[in-house]
């Protein structure tokens, strides 16, 4: 038996992705809404309310105009914008934070995906409050690489334009003004104090991103060492399914080793690796912006809401 899913926001990157995601799923209907109705909220909101499952991949405004059109009370939404991410009444879509997290999830009719960002963020930082590595009001610094695939369509084809500009070949930061919209996403869910401070930056490729934060130990006291986080982390996903720890490199071979930022481009899992030494810690969490940091992990709450394997379609 199927399942009836809309996406309101079809057309866009995210949208596209997620049905490339459901290619040869019997168990899944889509519903689709014509070029010319794209934008009548009539039409939208028919469809959403014909649907067991409508995903929203939307400017923030539209998503929560869509979230009122819900007449039907079994109407299950996932949303891709940022407008819902820190609402406490929504389930945060990453099910690998905690067993109370996927357990939301499964059970809310209101899950919010997760920014690109973001994941890679509290995939590092959550577990380092909730084990105690770090105390919540610790000053926090992270900074990441992304493809261009994340700045939306229009910055997509400047990118892959005939007069691209001279600049855009080079990795470019941007939010400078520490005024990014994931920041509270990221401040809310790793359970901080205060706002981390986010430097990210667009580079000439087309997606995968890594996100990095460096810890300075002698503010933590001498039981955090490389080794000690590491191990933290393998028990925290110990059994996750899209999320492997990748192993800790001796000294030399760290030396010699590039850390890529487009490897897992593509694909719906992530990879979390501790650099350093035991006086300075340099932790990464490498994803696909479009995979596991949209797309995929929509998906992968679709799978648990269902109750199915929640690789379904993802690997």
């Amino acid at each position: 038996m199927s399942v009836k899913v809309y996406i309101d926001g079809q057309e866009g990157t995210t949208g596209l992705k997620i049905l490339e995601r459901f290619e040869g799923r019997s168990d899944i209907e889509i519903l689709k809404i014509s070029e010319e109705k794209r934008k009548d909220p009539a039409e939208r909101a028919r469809l959403i309310n014909s649907s067991d499952y409508t995903f929203l991949c939307l400017p923030d405004d539209a998503a929560r105009e869509a979230v009122s059109f819900v007449e039907n009370g079994h109407v299950r939404i996932i949303d891709a914008s940022t407008a819902h991410r820190t609402n406490p009444d929504w389930a945060y879509g990453f099910p690998e934070l905690s067993p109370e997290h996927r357990e939301k999830i499964r059970t809310s009719n209101r899950v919010a995906v997760p920014g690109c960002y973001a994941s890679g963020f509290a995939s590092i930082v959550y577990p380092l409050v909730k084990h105690g590595i770090i105390p919540a009001d610790f000053p926090v610094f992270a900074y990441a690489t992304s493809g261009y695939s994340g700045a939306g369509k229009k910055a997509i084809a400047v990118y892959e334009g005939d007069e691209k500009p001279y600049e855009y070949g080079s990795p470019r930061q941007y939010a400078l003004s520490q005024q990014h919209k994931h920041l509270p996403e990221m401040q809310a869910v790793a359970g901080l104090t205060y706002k981390p401070m986010f430097n990210p930056m667009v580079c000439d490729y087309f997606s995968g991103m890594v996100v990095s934060v460096p810890i300075q130990t002698r503010m933590l006291g001498e039981s955090v060492t490389a080794a000690a986080v590491h191990e933290m982390y393998a028990r925290h996903y110990e059994g996750a399914a899209m999320i492997e720890v990748m192993p800790l490199m001796p000294a030399d071979e760290q030396k010699s080793f590039f850390l890529a930022s487009n490897t897992l481009s593509g694909q719906n899992k992530m990879q979390i690796f501790v650099f350093g030494n035991d006086e300075q810690i340099l932790l990464c969490s490498r994803l696909d912006n479009l995979g596991k940091g949209a797309s995929g992990a929509a998906v992968q709450c679709l799978n648990i809401m269902m109750g199915i394997d929640e690789t379904t379609g993802l690997v």
